[in-house]
């Protein structure tokens, strides 16, 4: 049987009420044990919170009665751009960021959010990474200024087009009213749209009312946990590729009073992460994801490989030489340096990568 959103939403509500969905209910906790609140502001079911999910059981099952952790979804600790101050401050020991809500706070993690740059989300996840290592001013950023630790890089898979009318063309995409996120505001504003800012549960009911055409920067597997598929039914690929890196951080002050073992089982859980889990994980969710669209109406399709190339034209190189003018100059940060090792870091993954869009998994069924 089909759910509609408003009963889905009725229900998790009244679940979050019981302190069911919250992470609120309390365990016997042994008196030894490292506490560690996970504080995020996403459902337990979206995309990034099922890696999120794995690392935290793992955690807790190979470190014993070390770790204990209560987890925090869906904003019931703190809402929307508070998680970067509450872990840097330690009043939460570990969250999920989404660079994208703390554009000012994070200017150098700025230079990893970009589109049309390559195609694997898994790759995407391993440049983070990479950069993460190789350009210092990316690790003082998080470590020095926000006293906080990168854990492991994630991301956000892909965000196609999604909108109430079929997409054939760029010619379609003109003067429609678009949501737009982070840098993808500016994507909508490049290929002709109407770039229109709003908060993810809003969304809904803007393309219901017809205040929106569509959306964009709201990654695949969330448009379909959200039903937006239910009025806006078409997934257009634009050629864009992977979508809005994030991290899962903790407190610096957390990680250095860790047990050395507990450092050791984490670190171990970071190298599965990055050597096969994520890819696993979002494989098996992006599949599953793609056959409930399909199963409730959703319609999948690309633009021609000439209009992608159009569609990059338009966006790069424009979008990181303005981030370089615009962000790392006035904040003296070396962008031409981090860029190129971003391109290098490109050329050695992308090829690489194994986990498939929601195009080319529609496309298998």
């Amino acid at each position: 049987m089909t759910i509609k959103r408003r009963d889905f939403l009725k229900g998790s509500a009244a679940l979050a009420g019981a302190g069911m969905l919250s992470g609120l209910s309390v365990p016997a906790w042994s008196a030894s044990a490292t506490r560690i609140k996970f504080d995020t502001y996403i459902s337990e079911t979206a995309g990034p919170s099922r890696l999120d999910s794995w690392f935290l059981d793992e955690l807790e099952k190979r470190a014993g009665d070390a770790v204990k952790i209560r987890r925090f979804w869906a904003q019931s600790l703190n809402k929307v751009g508070e998680h970067l101050a509450a872990v840097r401050d330690a009043t939460s020991e570990m969250s999920l960021i989404s660079p994208g809500y703390y554009q000012a706070e994070l200017p150098v993690t700025r230079g990893l959010d970009w589109y049309f740059r390559m195609q694997r989300a898994d790759a995407l996840q391993l440049v983070c990474r990479d950069l993460y290592q190789q350009f210092e001013p990316l690790r003082q950023e998080w470590e020095q200024r926000h006293r906080s630790k990168v854990m492991y890089w994630t991301n956000w898979y892909h965000a196609p087009l999604v909108t109430r009318e079929p997409i054939r063309s760029l010619e379609d995409i003109k003067g429609k009213r678009i949501r737009g996120y982070g840098v993808a505001t500016e994507v909508i504003e490049r290929l002709g749209g109407t770039a229109v800012p709003m908060a993810a549960p809003e969304v809904y009911t803007a393309l219901e009312r017809g205040v929106l055409d569509g959306v964009y920067g709201f990654d695949f597997m969330t448009s379909i946990a959200y039903k937006l598929h239910e009025i806006a039914p078409y997934f257009t690929d634009l050629g864009d590729g992977p979508h809005a890196p994030a991290a899962t951080i903790m407190s610096m002050s957390t990680w250095n009073e860790l047990p050395d073992k507990v450092q050791g089982i984490c670190n171990e859980l970071v190298e599965e992460i990055y050597a096969g889990k994520y890819t696993e994980i979002y494989g098996a969710t992006s599949r599953e994801y793609v056959k409930t669209a399909l199963k409730e109406g959703a319609k999948f399709s690309s633009l021609s490989d000439a209009e992608k190339a159009e569609a990059k034209g338009l966006i790069q190189p424009a979008q990181v030489e303005g981030w370089i003018e615009r962000v790392a100059k006035p904040a003296n940060i070396d962008g031409a340096k981090m860029q190129a090792l971003v391109d290098a870091a490109i050329a050695k993954h992308d090829a690489n990568g194994t986990l498939e869009r929601p195009i080319e998994l529609a496309a298998e069924r």
